[in-house]
């Protein structure tokens, strides 16, 4: 826990799920450099009358510093929205104070104020600035966030194209303020959100899938190398199945075994909102009448231990912009314990992470099934 000195008095912070070894704070130079801005610090305070919106606040910071306003948060992500609940919780904060509402639910119908954390992803920014744009008006105030290192360019352009006339701020700190005044634009065009391609021959037997990304999905445009081999290799269980797509994506991968597999049962997870949409039409576009549940949670803590027989893992090793390989760990954990005995669990990985190592660790066994100079599929087993 660590303690946060904003212009609305001083807050004890944590991330989500909470762990007291996480060297990591839940907040930046860009989430203080925004508060002191609308506080008036440095200049004129913002006028925060009327509907405050928080967009893709990381994990609560800005929320909770604001929830004397009563904003609205809109956030991707699962973990984002547990942490501002519990900072609010753990502030003193009623946990009404803050309306949190993923990037699928609709908006509210009119902003007054709209402050923006600049996403890693851009398409994320693209679909959600698309998706706000009509409930502005010319008064509304729209302030933007973000490391140096996050705000380029085309975040600028996406910005003028889709609300209006945007500049920026000096750096304080490797971070700077965007400022748009909302307005017509010349050429809005039409939210390219959600994209759909077809799997070629190169995906082994899910050749053919249709696939259905939102924006801010891993490679929401193509297929990645990792995934295009993981496909090659999945598991050829036939019969009745309890089956995980952990960290499901677009979903392709439970897909695939699904449809290879229909006696199965498909359970698809994610802590990302736009990815949970994307496998769920994924899945729609390519069976008919399949069994799966589709689920947004901290990875597999919401099914109970031994009721799984497969679970298929691509786990991601980076959290924003850090390199970690905690959450690969946790998904490794929460598999062994929800896995039956004698079920398994596959994992695609990058060579270097020596996820082998851990699995052993834990599993007591690890086989390596397929590689290829960068990658590795990997099979565990329950015992």
């Amino acid at each position: 826990m660590n303690r946060f000195c904003t212009p609305w008095g001083d807050l004890e912070l944590t991330r989500f799920p909470e762990d007291p070894r996480d060297p990591l704070r839940a907040w930046d130079s860009a989430d203080e450099y925004l508060l002191r801005h609308l506080k008036g610090i440095d200049g004129e305070p913002v006028d925060m009358s009327g509907t405050v919106v928080v967009l893709g606040d990381r994990w609560g910071a800005l929320a909770t510093a604001l929830a004397g306003f009563g904003p609205v948060q809109i956030s991707d992500s699962y973990l984002a929205q547990q942490a501002t609940r519990a900072n609010l919780a753990r502030n003193g904060r009623p946990a009404d104070a803050v309306r949190l509402l993923s990037t699928q639910d609709t908006p509210p119908p009119r902003i007054d104020v709209l402050l923006v954390r600049v996403p890693k992803s851009l398409a994320l920014l693209e679909d959600q600035l698309h998706r706000l744009a009509p409930r502005l008006h010319e008064g509304s105030v729209v302030v933007g966030t973000g490391r140096v290192t996050e705000i380029h360019t085309s975040t600028l352009k996406l910005f003028e194209r889709i609300l209006g006339p945007t500049r920026t701020s000096l750096a304080v700190r490797k971070s700077r303020l965007i400022f748009c005044s909302p307005g017509a634009v010349a050429e809005r065009g039409d939210n390219p959100w959600p994209y759909r391609y077809t799997l070629g021959a190169d995906a082994g037997a899910a050749a053919g899938l249709s696939v259905v990304n939102h924006a801010g999905v891993f490679c929401a445009d193509r297929l990645d190398i990792g995934t295009r081999f993981f496909l090659q290799h999945l598991p050829r269980h036939r019969g009745p199945a309890r089956v995980v797509d952990l960290g499901c994506g677009n979903g392709v991968v439970g897909t695939a075994a699904a449809v290879a597999n229909p006696a199965a049962e498909t359970v698809f997870i994610d802590e990302s909102h736009q990815a949970v949409a994307s496998a769920e039409a994924t899945f729609a576009a390519n069976t008919t009448g399949g069994k799966a549940e589709f689920m947004v949670g901290d990875g597999l803590s919401a099914l109970p231990d031994g009721s799984v027989d497969l679970v298929l893992n691509n786990p991601p090793f980076h959290t924003h912009q850090s390199t970690t390989d905690t959450t690969a760990w946790r998904m490794f954990t929460g598999a062994r314990r929800v896995l039956r005995p004698g079920g398994e669990l596959w994992v695609i990985g990058n060579r270097h992470l020596g996820y082998h190592a851990k699995l052993r660790r834990l599993f007591g066994n690890c086989q390596l099934v397929a590689s290829d100079p960068k990658f590795v599929v990997l099979r565990a087993v329950r015992r």
